[in-house]
């Protein structure tokens, strides 16, 4: 069986390389390049670029193989072994198919609805520009509110009219946490964040995601605001395992691929969704994925002219909104989530154009 450690090692040898003179060409410590070669350590990804230099092996050959120990050694003493592995495969086979990079099919009613939520759109666009004292409280309301419930689908026990005096009074609610005030704060400061941007027709990036999941995790938690996980996660009450952390790079990659592949061709709604969906999928953070994807989702909203959408965080909308998610996480039918998504998007133009 092809191994790493037996790859590295007969490159070498087959290089009449000593250890010595690999260490000094590839700045590895000499004892480190001993314990690759018996299986004792891992490289890390950079130390593995450095040696596919030296022995002139392909990167991704290597990388492959360096990826199949890390999986064995996670999961070797499992007794789920190869059903986790299964799991593993069809999810991540899901999103990086080419099946997944198409656009997906609407059922007619789906298409209807898409109908009825562009006139509103439409409608809105109509009414605009509002008087600017207008359009400040309405923001302000919309915010507020969106803020609530998106901190309620997580958990946050702070009420509609106590975040709004966290985030607009500066408040201190007794028996609430500090963390759930930061919650508020950070969560309001991040859709401002976000409208600024759609306002300014800046695009979903890479950088302006960490820079969203910074602010969502600011003075919460420093060292992990704005940077990917580097651990496993598992998702409480979920059937979804999240892919391994050295996964991370190629997946984010792929999904920014995909969002500048379809932004041209997929409806924004359906896009929205989809962008929401694979983000939490993938769940890229230790802490404030969902949020930060919700947020994902009302960027690409914003930015082609429609309102922010708000899933409620009451008890029957939240297990709703988690089974939609599963359902596309496990069964790969994003069909619920989407019209989950949908019924969101027109009840928020419905509620704008109501106070105008």
């Amino acid at each position: 069986m092809k191994t790493l450690r037996l790859t590295l090692k007969n490159a070498r040898t087959n290089q009449a390389l000593t250890m010595q003179k690999v260490a000094q060409m590839t700045g590895i410590n000499q004892a480190l390049i001993s314990k690759f070669e018996s299986g004792d350590r891992l490289p890390t990804e950079a130390q593995l670029f450095e040696l596919s230099n030296v022995y002139n092996i392909d990167f991704q050959t290597l990388k492959a193989l360096w990826l199949a120990e890390k999986i064995v050694r996670l999961v070797q003493y499992e007794p789920v072994a190869i059903d986790a592995l299964s799991l593993a495969e069809s999810r991540v086979a899901y999103l990086r198919s080419t099946k997944h990079f198409d656009v997906p099919d609407l059922t007619p009613e789906m298409t209807a609805q898409l109908a009825t939520i562009d006139q509103l759109r439409r409608q809105w666009q109509s009414v605009k520009p509002l008087n600017p004292t207008q359009l400040r409280k309405m923001e302000e309301y919309f915010r507020i509110e969106y803020t609530f419930e998106s901190n309620r689908i997580e958990g946050n026990t702070l009420t509609l009219h106590e975040t709004g005096l966290v985030v607009q009074k500066g408040l201190t609610i007794s028996g609430k946490t500090m963390v759930e005030h930061l919650e508020a704060i950070n969560h309001a400061e991040a859709v401002e964040f976000v409208t600024q941007l759609a306002t300014n027709q800046e695009d979903l990036t890479p950088r302006t995601l960490l820079e969203l999941h910074a602010i969502i995790l600011k003075s919460i938690d420093k060292e992990n605001a704005g940077r990917y996980r580097r651990v496993p996660v598992m998702i409480s009450g979920s059937k979804h395992r999240p892919p391994e952390p050295w996964l991370l790079d190629k997946l984010m990659e792929d999904y920014f691929v995909h969002y500048e592949n379809q932004k041209g061709r997929m409806h924004p709604v359906i896009l929205a969704s989809e962008m929401h969906e694979r983000l939490v999928s993938i769940h890229p953070f230790i802490d404030g994925n969902g949020r930060t994807s919700r947020l994902v989702m009302n960027l690409i909203l914003l930015r082609n002219g429609y309102t922010i959408a708000n899933l409620k965080g009451d008890a029957a909308s939240r297990l709703a909104y988690y089974r939609a998610l599963e359902k596309v996480q496990t069964d790969n039918e994003p069909e619920v989530f989407y019209r989950l998504v949908m019924d969101a998007v027109e009840a928020s133009l419905r509620a704008h154009l109501a106070l105008v």
